[in-house]
Parts: structure tokens; C-alpha cells; sequence
């Protein structure tokens, strides 16, 4: 991973060499800078693999970045995980919601966070490869949604939603096998690898941002308590109906 380029975006001077000297331990290139305006203009001018993004931020604030990152064709998709203080559920929730890529709360672990994000990199750099043996796309909730692995693109009522790498692999996964329970641990390893760490607090953000996001038919993600979730079984329809 010798040549990505990590954009570090943070007020804190020692947090930011914190995470720059893991990066770099690691093998990462990377640049730090130190407000919002700074970041999107250094976005502007060079994209870089992923951002590692604190909320408070003087000029703007990390929330617009990455409300600017999301509405830009070029940085639509570009991996973004948040670092900050505010780790009250609602907070986690506004930054899923917005398009983060992962939530990692301040006081944080240098070796989780380097690991996330690596794993992030993997994904991205990735994300078409590893899904190109699946011949056809999953039509499914009677034709209002399909998931096309192949070129990682989800579509409701025929318009194209924009999802997290973590959102579209979460409803792959559960889409892949209706009725089949998933608990959070086999979503997790699924989604992010077995060495990966998270919550079972991240993975219900996660799918509830992901319900949102599926409006009408988000109901089609079904909650079983004190085990997991499963997509509807009732939803799934063969390509050729």
C-alpha cells in the first residue's frame, strides 16, 4: 500500500501526528491539513485514497466536507472515516447518514484505526474485482430494487442510490440469502474481515442508515431480535419474472 495517499484533516496538532505516524509506520503517504477549506481545496487539486476526517474544524466544519464530498460526481465514493469527540449515537447516525465510511470515536486505538482503514483501502481498491464472478444481478421486493455486484450499483425504481462501500456490502450480504438470519458478528467478518473490530452499536447504524436510504421498502430488512437481521424472504425474484 506503499502509494496511497491519506488526507488527514484535523485541528488537533498531537492527534494528527498520531494517526500521520501510524500512517507512515504502515506504509501509508500521507498529508495532513488543518481546517475544512484546506481540505477540499487540497481534495480539489488531488484526490487522495481516503480522508481520515475530525468533525470540529475551524472554516468548515467536517460534516459540510463531507456533505461536499458526497454531492461531488468525482468524490462521490471516496472513503471517508470519521474521527471525533462526538460520540453520542445521534452524531454517529448524522455521519453514516451523510456517507461515512466508518465512525471512530476520540479517545481512539492508532492500531483499530490503522486497521479500518486499511481495510477501507482494500475494499475501494477492490470493490468490482472481488464481486466479478456473480453473473447476475439480485432483483428483489418485486422488482423495485436490484443489486448489481458486478458493477456495485444499487437501483430503486429504477434510479441509481448512492451507498457507503459499508452499506452496499451489508445488503449484498443480506440480500444474497432471504429469510436467512445474519447475526452482527457474521456481517461484520463479512463485510470488513475476520481481524476487523466493530460494534454491534456500528452495525445498527449502519442498517439504519441503509433503511433510510431504502425509503419505502427499508422494511425489507428485517430485525431479529437478540440475534441479527435478514432481508424479507418474501422480497427475492428471479431475474426472468
Amino acid at each position: 500500500m506503499s502509494d496511497q495517499y491519506i488526507l488527514i484533516v484535523e485541528d488537533e496538532i498531537e492527534i494528527a501526528e498520531l494517526v500521520e505516524f501510524h500512517a507512515r509506520r504502515d506504509g501509508l503517504q500521507t498529508k495532513v491539513v488543518h481546517s475544512g477549506k484546506t481540505a477540499l481545496e487540497t481534495i480539489a487539486k488531488e484526490t487522495p485514497s481516503a480522508v481520515v476526517l475530525d468533525l470540529m474544524l475551524p472554516d468548515v466544519d467536517g460534516l459540510e466536507v463531507l456533505r461536499r464530498l458526497r454531492r461531488s460526481e468525482t468524490n462521490a465514493k471516496l472513503p471517508v472515516l470519521i474521527v471525533s469527540a462526538k460520540g453520542e449515537e445521534s452524531d454517529v447516525l448524522v455521519g453514516i447518514e451523510l456517507g461515512a465510511d466508518d465512525y471512530i470515536t476520540k479517545p481512539f486505538s492508532p492500531r483499530i484505526l490503522m486497521a479500518r482503514l486499511k481495510n477501507v483501502l482494500r475494499r475501494y481498491g477492490h470493490e468490482t474485482d472481488h464481486k466479478s464472478d456473480v453473473a447476475e444481478s439480485l432483483v428483489l421486493c418485486n422488482g423495485q430494487l436490484v443489486i448489481d455486484p458486478a458493477r456495485h450499483v444499487v437501483t430503486l425504481h429504477a434510479e441509481e442510490i448512492e451507498l457507503t462501500l459499508t452499506e452496499f456490502g451489508m445488503l449484498q450480504y443480506l440480500a444474497a440469502r432471504p429469510g436467512f438470519v445474519r447475526t452482527r458478528e457474521q456481517i461484520i467478518s463479512a463485510v470488513h474481515g475476520r481481524t476487523t473490530v466493530l460494534s454491534s452499536r456500528t452495525v445498527d447504524v449502519h442498517v439504519t442508515a441503509l433503511r433510510r436510504k431504502l425509503g419505502t421498502i427499508g422494511n425489507c430488512i428485517e430485525t431479529v431480535r437478540g440475534v441479527g437481521y435478514r432481508f424479507a424472504e418474501a422480497s427475492e425474484q428471479s431475474p426472468e419474472d
